[in-house]
């Protein structure tokens, strides 16, 4: 159950306005940014919202890692972005891994503003890793 989980919640996005309402090419990218840092996906699911009175909907793009996951949800309407991604940190330390897949999505949304947040989940033995 050892691992490290990221969030960050990305405001006031400058990017293009597809990565926020095309799920195919925001999952690709996810994809590609996956690849990139050495984690393995296992499985994707991609998802496009219906538009409403506000504007187009948001997308979901989630990638299923051997690792564990990533998750993106993002709100065109307020130009913001959700990254959610999770490493298992059992049979190695992937945290630089999960920072590094972490900073490359927050480029592709260029947030004026970013919170993130980070957890240490569980532990090895007595000792999790540091």
């Amino acid at each position: 159950m050892h691992g490290l989980h990221l969030t960050a919640d990305l405001h006031d996005c400058r990017c293009e306005t597809r990565w926020l309402v095309d799920a195919q090419a925001l999952g690709a990218a996810c994809v590609r940014a996956v690849d990139a840092v050495g984690l393995q996906a296992v499985g994707t699911l991609f998802h496009s919202f219906p538009g409403g009175p506000h504007g187009p909907g948001g997308v979901t793009a989630t990638v299923l890692l051997a690792e564990s996951h990533l998750c993106v949800h993002t709100w065109p309407e307020q130009r913001g972005a959700t990254l959610d991604v999770y490493v298992c940190n059992f049979g190695g330390d992937h945290s630089a891994k999960a920072q590094a897949l972490t900073a490359s999505l927050e480029a592709i949304f260029m947030p004026k503003r970013t919170e993130r947040h980070s957890l240490q989940r569980g532990t090895i033995g007595a000792e999790p890793f540091q």
